[in-house]
């Protein structure tokens, strides 16, 4: 992480330049999915804007939008689905829009994802060059854009929101701007309840390098000791005493010499701003609803949301093999699971920095071991972008002919599931 920190950071321009590759293959594939959608949706005789703007979960954000909190239905089986569940930035953003615009807040929502799925494609792709190089970057994006529950990105969902918030406040960390990374993680935690994962990324990696300054300081102090003395050195004429030149803006410095006390402050303060989105919300909820700073679990408890380690999904699982057809989506199921598991044993064995593992680490054990509806489980693995890096590492290692024929294959088999999945049971 420390080499990544002190390595320059490309201008806006230029970056923008840098992703331009990735960012078109990402409208292409994105733009493939969308027709596909919107064939299908012809052919069955439903309307494919209404199942990206007004089904399942976009209509809950709408009602936040337009009504505000307060809103919740009561089922037969005593369960409650309150809207308190649905952290407010994608509301806000879908008001800002129809405030501003003729757009309604359903319109707004789908606005809002679009350009944040744009937004996210560019921040995946500048973690992954920073980390790995261009060629890397270039099919981590394609990656994410053709994964097989990918048209969620083109939904009124917070998923695309989510995504772009967490990569940029990510590869702030990686780059060293601790106040951005702080204010964006804060906007994460407004948006979804696993905002928790940036801010422990935010965390863990400032804590990692206050260890390591501690650790400089304490080497530097020992190499001073054992320095012959020489009075009377000045520094060379033209130049600038250490003492009285000014540090750099927010720039870490190399991994032998400890953070002077400005960069020290910024990511302090970024520690600070971090938690407060996720914070903020969850003890606003519990004031709101009379149940203390733990009512918002309550609130998912009325969906039957909540984190037992995975006991329930693994029953889930167990419950497929008691018939023949269910057993082969039982062993789906597992297949997929040892997957990502091995995805992210992969990036832990290819060293990728601390805070992408803390990310992925936190998004997949929410994901995975919530007791939440198992068809969602999918789509709440979206944001773990950085489980796609060792995929990215070997397509940038294979001929270029190779790898866009891969992921073209993969773009049309995920654009047909996509618009199947949709027509049919579609994410809850």
């Amino acid at each position: 992480m420390t080499d990544l920190e002190t390595r320059a950071a490309p201008t806006r321009a230029g970056a923008l330049r840098r992703a331009a590759p990735a960012l078109a293959g990402y409208v292409a594939v994105r733009a493939l999915g969308l027709l596909a959608l919107f064939l299908w949706s012809a052919a069955r005789d439903k309307s494919a804007y209404t199942l990206l703007t007004a089904r399942w979960d976009a209509l809950w954000y709408v009602r936040v939008a337009e009504l505000g909190y307060g809103y919740e239905v009561r089922l037969a089986n005593g369960d409650v689905h309150s809207n308190l569940a649905f952290f407010p930035l994608l509301p806000w953003l879908e008001r800002l829009v129809a405030a501003v615009s003729p757009l309604s807040y359903a319109d707004g929502g789908f606005l809002v994802s679009l350009a944040s799925s744009l937004a996210a494609a560019w921040g995946i792709f500048a973690v992954a060059d920073r980390v790995y190089g261009r060629r890397a970057g270039v099919c981590a994006v394609l990656l994410w854009a053709v994964l097989p529950v990918g048209i969620v990105q083109s939904m009124a969902y917070s998923e695309s929101l989510f995504t772009a918030l967490a990569a940029w406040s990510l590869y702030a960390v990686l780059t060293g701007r601790w106040v951005t990374a702080g204010t964006l993680a804060l906007f994460a935690g407004l948006t979804r309840p696993v905002g928790l994962a940036v801010v422990a990324a935010v965390w863990v990696a400032a804590l990692a390098s206050f260890a390591r300054d501690r650790r400089a300081a304490g080497a530097g102090a020992r190499d001073t000791q054992d320095a012959p003395d020489a009075p009377g050195t000045t520094p060379a004429p033209g130049t600038t005493p250490a003492s009285e030149a000014p540090p750099a803006p927010d720039t870490p410095p190399g991994p032998e010499t400890p953070a002077d006390p400005g960069t020290r402050l910024r990511r302090l303060l970024g520690m600070v701003l971090a938690p407060l989105g996720t914070a903020g919300y969850v003890l606003w909820v519990g004031h709101h609803t009379g149940k203390g700073p733990l009512g918002y679990l309550d609130v998912q408890a009325g969906w039957r949301n909540g984190f037992d380690g995975g006991w329930a999904f693994a029953r889930f699982v167990a419950d497929k093999f008691t018939s023949f057809p269910a057993a082969l989506a039982g062993v789906g199921l597992i297949i997929g699971v040892a997957s990502v598991v091995w995805l992210y044993a992969t990036g832990v064995r290819q060293r990728q920095p601390l805070p992408l593992l803390v990310y992925t680490g936190v998004v997949t054990a929410l994901a995975l071991c919530a007791s939440s509806y198992f068809g969602s489980k999918p789509r709440l693995l979206l944001p773990a972008f950085p489980l796609l890096l060792p995929l990215a590492l070997a397509l940038a290692g294979a001929r270029i002919r190779r790898s866009a024929a891969v992921l073209g294959v993969v773009a049309v088999v995920s654009a047909a599931y996509g618009a199947f999945w949709l027509n049919g049971s579609g994410p809850p």
